[in-house]
């Protein structure tokens, strides 16, 4: 990169706050990244209950065929 009277040798200060968010962003874990939780949802989140595995389920027959 060449420099001239209009655009000086960049010395790179201005590229603190970038370097600031990047390390920023590198704290949050990528899951949080790819898959955010909505804010508000956190602690709220419905709990799982246990379900019938597939194949288990009892299909008697109570009606009766005339």
């Amino acid at each position: 990169m060449s420099t001239s009277g209009e655009h000086p040798a960049h010395d790179g200060s201005d590229l603190d706050a970038l370097r600031a968010e990047i390390d920023e962003l590198k704290k949050v874990p990528e899951e949080e990244m790819v898959n955010p939780t909505p804010r508000g949802w956190e602690g709220r989140e419905p709990t799982p209950s246990p379900t019938d595995s597939i194949g288990s389920e009892r299909w008697e027959d109570t009606t009766s065929e005339d």
